[in-house]
């Protein structure tokens, strides 16, 4: 397991929590029939937009004040918008996230859900169905085999999170094949859109690629993307504002819509020093 002194505190606060947590779930467990995240992407890439997992975050540890928008709103409002998937928190505590809310919006939606929480222990996955669940390698350890295995026995698709290297062959050797690369360091809670153009390069082709955390801008969807990203994971740049609008403007970069300012100065920046939580 990660050593928490290495992470910082509103990290660790975080993992303490989620280890908590670690004896939810649903007696009888749960059995899902998931939405392709895969065949969600191509569909996305030949309508012309750039794969968007779009996140429905109402608040962070170390942001101030909380979007108090329907949820299934802004969950539709980022489909219109041209999301390709969702990511939704359920983490209670942190992110003001729940298990109630993910299951309201999968029902609204005909898009793949991921459940985006901070699962350390196999009883977790039965708390609710979602499309796709998220492991983070630094926080599961040596568990990482035995947990996508238990997830992938219920029907799970798994978005395996690294941040550098040495976790992306522990993913791979568990057997990952859709690979999140984080862009923040959970230790200084740093955003470094160089981390995943350092990893990208190591990850097989056959493997579906997410460039995670920090992408805010046209230029950095550019960026990640001629880096190797297959998708997108995008939050508060999304949820910022008018979701639909900030979802559009993300997705159509390629097609030369919302890409024509100046911002690609911004993107030779490589580093940035952030407070916004993980992920």
């Amino acid at each position: 397991m990660e050593d928490q002194s290495e992470l910082a505190p509103a990290v660790r606060s975080i993992l303490s929590a989620a280890r908590d947590r670690a004896s939810e779930g649903r007696s009888g467990g749960v059995a899902v029939e998931p939405r392709d995240l895969r065949a969600a992407f191509d569909r996305a890439e030949a309508d012309g937009r750039v794969p968007v997992i779009a996140e429905v975050k109402p608040t962070s540890p170390t942001t101030e004040g909380t979007r108090e928008d329907d949820p299934v709103a802004l969950a539709e409002g980022m489909v219109a918008g041209g999301a390709a998937a969702l990511s939704v928190l359920t983490e209670p505590e942190h992110f003001g996230g729940s298990t109630d809310t993910l299951e309201r919006v999968r029902e609204a939606v005909d898009v793949p859900v991921l459940r985006k929480d901070f699962l350390v222990a196999e009883s977790q996955l039965d708390a609710v169905e979602s499309d796709v669940v998220l492991l983070i390698a630094r926080f599961v350890g040596d568990d990482l085999p035995d947990l996508l295995a238990a997830a992938r026995d219920r029907g799970f698709q798994v978005l395996v999170e690294v941040h550098d290297r040495e976790e992306l062959e522990r993913a791979l050797d568990a057997g990952a094949t859709t690979i999140g690369v984080n862009n923040r360091d959970l230790a200084e809670l740093v955003v470094d859109l160089g981390t995943f153009e350092s990893v990208a390069p190591e990850v097989p082709d056959d493997v579906t690629l997410i460039a995670e955390s920090g992408i805010g801008s046209p230029a950095d969807v550019r960026r990640m993307r001629a880096a190797g990203a297959d998708a997108l994971l995008v939050g508060s740049a999304i949820m910022d504002g008018d979701v639909a609008a900030n979802t559009r403007e993300l997705v159509r970069t390629e097609a030369g819509e919302g890409a024509d300012d100046e911002s690609d100065a911004d993107d030779e920046s490589d580093t940035r020093d952030t407070t916004e939580t993980p992920t």
